[in-house]
C-alpha cells in the first residue's frame, strides 16, 4: 500500500453538528470549538446518521484502503485537502493463542496500537484534530502530555507545517522528549505530573493564542479514538466482542469507541449488543476506579499519582462523567493494577506472545488474569486487550 501524506478521498463527511452531552447546548460546526463553558464538559461531534444509512455501505466501506480515512463520512473533515495521513489505523488484531492456551480460551485478542506512527494510539486523535483544526485555519498548537500525545502532535503539526508546543513532565521518557524536538516542535520540561504541565500550557496558549489540544478540550481528538471501535466492528464481522479492556488514563479511547458502537447501531450496521468495557488504572493513581467503587458521578483528582505507566499518571479525566457513563451502561467494572503486576505481565506478553507492550497495555492483561480468576470472565467470552504503545519508548 503507497500511503500519500494526505488521502484525497472523495468520500464526504456527514459531520453535522457539536453538542454538549450534559446540557445538549450545540456548537457552531464552522468555527474552532473546545468544550461546554457552562458544564464544563467535552463537547461531542453528531453526523447525519439517518441520510448516511441511505448511502453507506458497508461492505464498500470494508473493501477501502486500510487507516482511519477509510470512514470518513464518520469523520469530521470535509475537505480531502485536510486528510492528513502518516498510515494511522488499521492496527492488528492479535489472537493471543499461546496465553490464550494458560487460560483455556481461544477468544483472547489484543489490539496493538504500537504498529500506528510514533508508535502509539495516540497517532488517531491528533491525527484527526490538527486535520480539522488545519481546515478552520488553526495554525498553532499547544497540548500538555505525559509523553505520546507530545509525539503525536508534534507529528501531525510537522506534516501539515504547523506550529507545536510541547508541555511535559520532567521526568517523562527520554524517547518521548527526543522525539518531539526530531519532529521540530517546541519542547518545554516542567516540573510534576501532566496536571502541572497542564496549568503552564493553558498559561502559555492564553498569552499565544495557541489552540489547546488537551483530552477532551476540544472535540474532535475523540473522533479519531474512536476508529478503533469501527475497526474492531469491522474485523469482528460486525459482531462485538464480550468484553473490552482498556487502560485508562484521559478515557478518549473508551468514550470514543462507546460513541463509535452507538453510530454503527444507527446506521444498522451492528445490533444492540455491547461490550462490557473495563477500565484499567494504576494502583496508584485511580480516580475513575474510586469514583465507580463509591457509585459517584464525578472523580475526586488523585494526590501524589505514582506508576511507571505515564500514561496512566492522570490524577483527574476531564470526560469523568462519560467514562463512568460508558462502564456503567455497559455493565462493566473499573480495577486497579500495581506496577509490580504490569511488569510481570509486559514480560509474560512479550516472552508468550512476542509482543513488548507499553506498561499501559500490560495493565490490560494484569486486569484480564483479576477477572477470569474471580470469574467475572469466562473461557468462552471473546475478549480484547488494548496495547496502547510500544514498549520501546518507555526505555
Amino acid at each position: 500500500m503507497l500511503y500519500s501524506s494526505v488521502m484525497k478521498t472523495p468520500w464526504q463527511s456527514g459531520f453535522t453538528r457539536l453538542t454538549c452531552p450534559v446540557c445538549g447546548q450545540e456548537f457552531g460546526i464552522h468555527q474552532k470549538q473546545t468544550f461546554c463553558p457552562k458544564c464544563n464538559s467535552p463537547i461531542l461531534a453528531g453526523y447525519d446518521l439517518s441520510g448516511l444509512k441511505k448511502t453507506l455501505d458497508r461492505d464498500e466501506v470494508a473493501l477501502r484502503p486500510p487507516g482511519i480515512w477509510r470512514w470518513s463520512e464518520l469523520l469530521p473533515v470535509f475537505s480531502p485537502q485536510f486528510r492528513f495521513n502518516l498510515g494511522e489505523g488499521s492496527t492488528p488484531l492479535l489472537n493471543l493463542e499461546n496465553l490464550g492456551a494458560e487460560f483455556k480460551t481461544r477468544t483472547l485478542f489484543l489490539k496493538d496500537e504500537s504498529f500506528n506512527p510514533t508508535g502509539s494510539f495516540k497517532a488517531r486523535g491528533l491525527c484527526v484534530a490538527v486535520s480539522k483544526a488545519a481546515e478552520l485555519g488553526i495554525t498553532n498548537f499547544v497540548i500538555p502530555t505525559a509523553g505520546n500525545a507530545g509525539g503525536a502532535l508534534a507529528a501531525y503539526a510537522a506534516l501539515a507545517k504547523l506550529g507545536a508546543h510541547i508541555f511535559m513532565p520532567k521526568d517523562a521518557p527520554r524517547a518521548n522528549q527526543l522525539e518531539v524536538e526530531m519532529l521540530g516542535a517546541t519542547l518545554h520540561l516542567v516540573d510534576g505530573l501532566i496536571t502541572d504541565a497542564a496549568r503552564e500550557a493553558r498559561s502559555m496558549a492564553a498569552e499565544n493564542a495557541w489552540f489547546d489540544v488537551s483530552t477532551f478540550k476540544e472535540p474532535f481528538r475523540a473522533e479519531g479514538k474512536k476508529t478503533m471501535g469501527l475497526e474492531l466492528a469491522l474485523e469482528f464481522e460486525w459482531q462485538l466482542p464480550d468484553v473490552i479492556i482498556y487502560p485508562t488514563g484521559g478515557g478518549t479511547g473508551l468514550v470514543g469507541m462507546w460513541k463509535a458502537f452507538d453510530e454503527l447501531e444507527s446506521l444498522g450496521w451492528i445490533d444492540e449488543k455491547r461490550p462490557r468495557m473495563v477500565v484499567v488504572q494504576a494502583e496508584h493513581c485511580a480516580p475513575i476506579v474510586r469514583a465507580f467503587n463509591d457509585k459517584a458521578e464525578r472523580a475526586i483528582p488523585w494526590e501524589n499519582a505514582q506508576t511507571i505507566a505515564s500514561g496512566l499518571r492522570v490524577p483527574v479525566a476531564f470526560a469523568d462523567r462519560l467514562i463512568l457513563e460508558a462502564v456503567r451502561k455497559s455493565e462493566g467494572i473499573a480495577l486497579s493494577v500495581s506496577d509490580e503486576e504490569m511488569i510481570a505481565s509486559q514480560k509474560k506478553l512479550a516472552a508468550a506472545q512476542g509482543i513488548f507492550a507499553a506498561p499501559e497495555g500490560a495493565a490490560t492483561l494484569a486486569a484480564y488474569e483479576k477477572l477470569t480468576q474471580n470469574h467475572w470472565i469466562h473461557a468462552e467470552e471473546k475478549v480484547v486487550l488494548f496495547n496502547t504503545a510500544t514498549g520501546l519508548k518507555y526505555l
